[in-house]
């Protein structure tokens, strides 16, 4: 009996941690949703570097699929937005990741960036300046 909790106990601390890691971590694939019309807009890839820096791509347009950012600037101008590397240089300080950039690409403006995983959410910040002047967007798991 013993070892039949024992072994249950391993099984629940594993399920909890593993459960806490994934709540807690940005890395891996959300749904963007579109502010005005409320429905999905885009898959973006997130992922973290061997130097810790996040990174997220887009993998999927659902409305537009041939898109191209007309108005970005640089390398970006006319490219496919989907694979477009929308999301840089991010760097986690405590329950937050900061100091990086993200790419709007139906404007083409680049704007400071900082994300939080709020439950199985992702609270994903572009703003300009200080954090006061910009825009919030929730991002969900697919």
């Amino acid at each position: 009996m013993k070892g039949i909790l024992n072994k249950g106990a391993a099984v629940l601390a594993g399920v909890l941690l593993c459960g806490s890691a994934w709540a807690n971590g940005a890395v891996g694939t959300w749904k963007t949703i579109d502010d005005e019309t409320k429905q999905p807009k885009a898959l973006v890839q997130i992922s973290e570097s061997a130097a810790g820096e996040l990174s997220g791509k887009i993998v999927k347009l659902f409305n537009n699929p041939d898109a191209v950012c007309s108005k970005c600037d640089g390398a970006n101008k006319d490219k496919p937005v989907v694979g477009m590397n929308i999301l840089w240089g991010l760097k986690k300080d405590g329950d937050v990741w900061e100091g990086g950039k993200i790419l709007d690409p139906k404007t083409g403006k680049v704007y400071s960036a900082k994300l939080k995983v709020v439950g199985d959410k992702l609270e994903v910040r572009g703003f300009l300046g200080m954090a006061l002047l910009g825009r919030t967007q929730t991002w969900v798991k697919p």
